[in-house]
């Protein structure tokens, strides 16, 4: 009998497509020359007093598991972090665990909560993570199409809308990847108002947290009767320019964190040591490097907004993150086409809208995470390849 690999693997696994993000980059294969507005991540060496706290940690042996949950140190000082920056308080014992990054986070979280049947709750465009997790813990996804007409947000009159008697979860992703859009206080009060009438838990991906850009974030789980529905998803990778160290968080209940923990545990073990060490660095001694990368990003955002703009492409100002979602729409082709030109034609790499979503259709994600320079070389191949459609 011949062998057939097909019969083996779960159909919910084949049917799960590859990354939108992932795909276009295998486009980039060896070309040189290529300017790109494509990482999501700072560029930005982590600060050398983080680099230095992990080093220390190496040179004096410490290169063992930890506890599962994480380092009690570093759990503590997530905690006060949280107070510090956000006003939320979490027991450092029961209600915190250190994770792989925020996607193992995530994956936590949906994992804990699932069974085959419940219907996850998924705003789009988002990141491209979130679908697929949702399925392979055996979620139906629900997705909501926002809207570019009010700065791509999630409204209460959507979300009521979208929930049935098998709704379990909302994933809450604000500062939104790939949008830049951001819920206002007023926002969240009122998608509140719709979930305190139901048994839907919230699962608030706050990666992007420290990277608004005028009123400071504010965490659903700070309003009134959020705090016992909510799991929050956070990490070090945006905040702290510690991407390549896998880094993250949950901040939960006692009650879902037990069950997590459980996941976890058999899982992963505990998170890299060397790396909870130098987050713990970050934590206590890092506000001043949040503050000044907040500030760099905040120069680009204009100048890339003003640019797109200069030569005819339409984007609202993000609030959040460091992506802007340029409106395509208007040059009568597919984002995926016009992606797909530009870099072949002009050598010059965006992401496609439609990569986050049914709703991004017409739209392309650009990362200002790059230097200005960068950003205008960038932009100059946009403008010339415009002028030939």
């Amino acid at each position: 009998m011949k062998f057939d690999a097909s019969k083996c693997l779960p159909a919910k696994i084949q049917e799960i497509k590859p990354s939108g993000i992932r795909k276009f980059f295998d486009l980039l294969g060896d070309m040189k020359d290529v300017v790109g507005l494509t990482v999501g991540q700072p560029d930005f060496d982590t600060p050398w007093h983080i680099r230095n706290a992990g080093i220390r940690s190496l040179e004096e042996g410490h290169t063992y598991y930890t506890s599962n949950n994480g380092i009690m140190e570093m759990r503590e000082e997530i905690a006060k972090y949280q107070k510090r920056r956000f006003g939320l308080e979490y027991d450092p014992a029961n209600e915190i665990i250190v994770t792989v990054g925020g996607s193992e986070a995530i994956d936590l979280a949906l994992r804990a909560l699932i069974e085959p049947g419940d219907e996850v709750i998924i705003p789009q465009p988002c990141f491209v993570c979130y679908e697929p997790l949702a399925r392979l813990a055996g979620a139906t996804p629900v997705t909501i199409d926002l809207s570019a007409d009010n700065g791509f947000k999630l409204t209460a009159s959507q979300l009521k809308s979208a929930i049935t008697e098998k709704t379990k979860l909302l994933i809450l992703a604000f500062p939104n990847n790939p949008t830049g859009s951001v819920l206002r206080r007023e926002d969240l009060e009122e998608i509140a108002s719709v979930l305190r009438e139901t048994n839907i838990v919230v699962l608030s991906d706050e990666i992007y947290a420290e990277l608004t850009y005028g009123e400071k974030h504010i965490s659903i789980a700070s309003l009134e009767g959020m705090r016992e529905r909510t799991i929050i998803a956070n990490g070090f990778s945006k905040a702290y320019a510690m991407t390549g160290w896998r880094m993250g968080y949950t901040l939960a209940p006692e009650y879902f964190t037990k069950q997590m923990a459980k996941i976890h545990q058999y899982g992963i073990m505990s998170a890299p040591t060397t790396s909870q060490y130098a987050s713990i660095e970050a934590l206590k001694n890092g506000d001043a490097d949040i503050e000044y990368m907040k500030s760099e990003y905040e120069a680009r955002r204009r100048l890339i907004v003003s640019e797109l703009n200069r030569i005819g492409i339409e984007t609202f100002m993000p609030e959040g993150a460091f992506y802007v979602f340029a409106d395509l729409r208007k040059f009568g082709i597919d984002d995926e086409v016009f992606c797909e030109r530009l870099l072949y034609e002009h050598k010059c790499a965006i992401v496609p809208g439609s990569a986050f979503g049914e709703s991004g259709k017409g739209f392309a994600r650009l990362s200002y995470a790059y230097s200005p320079t960068h950003i205008r070389k960038a932009v100059k191949r946009i403008e010339a390849f415009i002028k030939t459609l």
